[in-house]
């Protein structure tokens, strides 16, 4: 590794001069993760990790040692159509009995994760004493997945609506759209059931 590095394929005059090992660790090593760090603060900007937090603070992992009522009232504020100012001062109150419940009940002293401690909710039917929390809950463990949805669609997007074909309607669009996302469920289907739809869809001159 101490040995000077060798260029491949190119002309040693317009090559750094440097050893392997500068060569493999400064120019390889740390430039990828340079590139990673730079595509991670791209993905988690400062709302993004604020949002991550907040959903943390439910998190029933060390007893709930992360939990933070304030974190939690912030991100419940998120989403306006489920919770109005009348919900939020509600939750406000369930939080604080919530916290004391959980951790005078030993069933939820082991849970690790926001998914078993919706669980064990349902389980102990504790989700009917706190339902704005449980609905809570509920909204965390969906947005992972759909935000991932939302990424498919518009990553979809861009090779169902390309630029030869950018005048398509919204309806068309939403129907190719679904058709190239869910192709292996579109795939089931046989060519003789497509053919059966459109023939009785309405009467034609020739039979197809």
């Amino acid at each position: 590794m101490d040995a000077q590095y060798v260029p491949q394929g190119r002309s040693r005059r317009f090559a750094k001069q440097a050893t392997n090992l500068h060569h493999f660790r400064v120019d390889i090593f740390l430039e990828v993760i340079d590139l990673h760090l730079q595509e991670i603060d791209n993905r988690f900007n400062e709302k993004n990790m604020e949002l991550l937090t907040c959903m943390a603070s439910l998190s029933p992992r060390g007893n709930f040692s992360s939990f933070d009522k304030e974190r939690i009232l912030k991100l419940a504020s998120l989403y306006p159509e489920e919770f109005s100012c009348y919900d939020l001062t509600a939750l406000d109150l369930q939080l604080d009995v919530f916290l004391d419940s959980m951790q005078n009940d030993e069933r939820f002293h082991d849970l690790q994760d926001i998914n078993s401690l919706s669980m064990m909710l349902v389980k102990t039917r504790k989700h009917e004493t706190f339902p704005l929390i449980h609905l809570l809950i509920k909204l965390k463990l969906i947005l992972p997945v759909a935000t991932a949805s939302v990424e498919r669609v518009f990553s979809a997007m861009t090779f169902v609506k390309n630029k030869l074909r950018n005048s398509m309607g919204d309806q068309l669009v939403n129907d190719c759209l679904v058709t190239y996302i869910e192709k292996e469920v579109f795939l089931q289907v046989s060519d003789e059931k497509i053919i059966d739809r459109f023939k009785y869809m309405k009467t034609r001159r020739m039979n197809l």
